[in-house]
């Protein structure tokens, strides 16, 4: 089992960084893909990026490719999500999550555990 904690959220401007945090627990971390997810207000949540177990591939969506980059740690047992060149449509809460494939997943129910969300807000 896996348990995820995502921090590193806030307040920036557009054109401004952020870099997000995914801590794991379990020593089965690195036996998971993790992925990355945002549900903007009254929207559905929508995939961002994911990476395979080793960190060596990672995956993402065409809004964020470019800008966003993905990384993950396994003797930290930590993931990331830097983001640049952020736009006020960034604006959502973003989790982390963990899926056991090693096949790309983009989709949420192909992930078997998450975390509780990192509110991020990008003024124009």
């Amino acid at each position: 089992q896996v348990q995820l904690v995502e921090s590193g959220g806030g307040l920036v401007q557009t054109g401004g960084s952020l870099k997000l945090s995914c801590a794991a627990s379990g020593r089965t971390f690195r036996n998971y893909r993790v992925g990355w997810f945002r549900q903007a207000p009254g929207k559905e949540r929508e995939f961002v990026a994911t990476i395979n177990r080793s960190g060596s591939l990672p995956y993402y969506a065409g809004s964020v490719k470019g800008r966003f980059t993905v990384s993950r740690d396994n003797t930290e047992r930590t993931a990331s999500l830097r983001m640049n060149s952020l736009k006020p449509e960034d604006t959502a809460v973003y989790f982390c999550a963990a899926g056991i494939s090693e096949r790309v997943l983009t989709y949420e129910d192909e992930y078997d555990y998450w975390g509780q969300g990192t509110q991020v807000i990008v003024s124009s």
